[in-house]
């Protein structure tokens, strides 16, 4: 096959223990996700020449690559929070069409739960002083904060209520209950979410993540390695990525994210329209997220993104499931959970899912899924499109 004209499949996908994970270290649970991504696509590590990874060591990937016993001839360690992983699946896609590399393994672990239980480090309340943040960080405009202030402003534009917002976490739970793998599965209702702590006007307790260990691989394949894959291919039909901004007083509009162009770019490069996607993997580090990813992608118009997500729709069963592992709400969160979106997604469209499977309604597995990853405060964001044959 001609560099640059390979199609790029996903051949391998498996996540590390999860959930409360108390006696392992944040290495070891990137050796446990990376071998059972190898396991699960059937091939040996001797054929990764591509390695990307962040948020882990002082030279990351390179101390994570050394580990792991790999000597990479392409790297990648972009770091945009959330969204890190889509744009590094994008990236990686094209190096493999482009024939700079064969086999790029992405891996992600955390124990940042464990962390903060043990002592080791605390809850940071921002992600430092240093450059323009210097400017907003002494009036306690934390992470939640800059998430807590978009809503409201989404609220009042477009009449969004916070009974609408708080099914994004109702939802999430209730996909949740059906994936033995997630860390939180009993039922919640809008009155649960309403009636919890106060975090940042209008978050409660439950319209956050939740905070936990894992972590996560994704092995990406040219497609004349797909023949000696155990699994079937998934394939990369379509990446976007864009960066936004870093401070508030910079983001022109505060209901719109930064996947509105990120999905348009995936949606184009991949021939798709939304309205052909069976489901959608959206990262949810509050409940906002998701309502305002929806309309950014283009599944519901500009402030209809509250009465979408009402009467079940983000279901596995509903109109457009979402979030279908329960998401960073319920699943699991710990730390950039972006990987953990393309796992779920090959999954649902491979019809591994169990329980949770979604079901078009012929009743065959998906076709269609996507990938969209935030990072920051809504300052960056990673989209990808995938399919199946």
């Amino acid at each position: 096959m001609k560099p640059g004209n390979r199609k790029v499949a996903v051949a391998g996908v498996a996540l590390s223990d999860c959930g409360r994970v108390d006696d392992t270290t944040p290495y070891t649970l990137h050796a446990q996700a990376a071998r059972r991504a190898l396991a699960d696509a059937g091939l040996d590590r001797t054929l990764v020449d591509g390695f990307a990874s962040a948020g882990l060591g002082t030279l990351a990937p390179v101390e994570v690559a050394e580990y792991l016993g790999l000597r990479p001839t392409w790297v990648d360690s972009t770091s945009v929070g959330g969204s890190t992983w889509e744009v590094m699946a994008a990236h990686a896609a094209d190096a493999i069409a482009a024939g700079h590399a064969n086999a790029v393994l992405l891996v992600y672990g955390s124990t940042a739960r464990a962390d903060i239980r043990a002592g080791r480090r605390t809850g940071n309340l921002s992600f430092g002083a240093l450059g323009p943040l210097q400017f907003e960080v002494p009036y306690g405009h934390t992470l939640i904060a800059k998430y807590a202030m978009a809503a409201r402003r989404h609220m009042i534009e477009h009449g969004t209520t916070i009974e609408q917002l708080a099914q994004v976490a109702v939802q999430a739970r209730a996909n949740a209950a059906l994936n033995p793998e997630a860390m939180f599965r009993d039922p919640i209702t809008v009155d649960d979410v309403l009636s919890g702590p106060m975090i940042a006007d209008p978050f409660t307790k439950l319209h956050c993540c939740i905070r936990s260990d894992g972590g996560a691989a994704v092995l990406l394949v040219a497609e004349e390695y797909v023949r000696d894959c155990r699994t079937a291919p998934v394939w990369i039909l379509g990446t976007g990525e864009h960066v936004s901004h870093a401070t508030m007083s910079e983001w022109p509009d505060f209901t719109v994210s930064p996947a509105a162009v990120s999905g348009r770019l995936a949606f184009e490069r991949a021939g798709v329209r939304p309205s052909e996607i069976d489901f959608a993997e959206i990262y949810d580090a509050f409940t906002y997220m998701t309502l305002v990813t929806l309309e950014d992608l283009g599944f519901c118009a500009k402030g209809e993104g509250g009465a979408f997500v009402e009467k079940g729709r983000l279901l596995v069963s509903g109109d457009l499931p979402v979030n279908t592992d329960g998401g960073g709400l319920s699943a699991q969160h710990p730390g950039m959970r972006g990987l953990f979106l393309l796992v779920e997604a090959v999954r649902q469209l491979r019809g591994e899912a169990g329980e949770r499977q979604v079901r078009r309604p012929d009743g065959k597995v998906p076709y269609l899924g996507v990938a969209s990853g935030t990072g920051g405060w809504f300052c960056s964001s990673g989209t990808v499109v995938l399919g199946r044959e």
